[in-house]
């Protein structure tokens, strides 16, 4: 995700784009579909994990591939992104502004758990 996130800032605030909430709602929203590119297949094994008791997670990659293929590790990819990204909508954005404000107050750039600090609570207040 957050490779994405600020890969995506980066190249828009290079192409001009201004350093603002709707940079960080689109690079969220990118951030969400590359994530998703992973955690879906991964969500899926889990699943099926659970439902089916002493069968390894190799064998249930390879059933799934076998009778599914590849298009089977990515059910439900849609809707997980969009339930992803407007929780990414907020919170994103949020968490830039309070590390900004944060810096602003304190007269430097926040430390990593400062950082940690304003995350946890975009991210609970975009959940709520």
């Amino acid at each position: 995700f957050f490779c994405t996130y600020d890969s995506v800032k980066k190249l828009a605030k290079s192409k001009g784009f201004a350093d603002g909430a709707a940079l960080h709602m689109g690079a969220a929203s990118c951030g969400e579909v590359t994530a998703c590119i992973v955690r879906v297949p991964v969500e899926i094994i889990k699943q099926r994990r659970q439902a089916s008791a002493g069968v390894s997670s190799l064998d249930i990659l390879k059933t799934t591939i076998r009778t599914e293929g590849i298009a089977g590790l990515y059910r439900g990819y849609f809707t997980t992104v969009l339930r992803e990204i407007p929780f990414s909508l907020i919170q994103f954005p949020l968490w830039e502004f309070l590390k900004k404000e944060w810096e602003v107050k304190a007269g430097r750039t926040p430390r990593p758990h400062e950082s940690s600090l304003c995350g946890a609570f975009a991210g609970g207040f975009a959940a709520a």
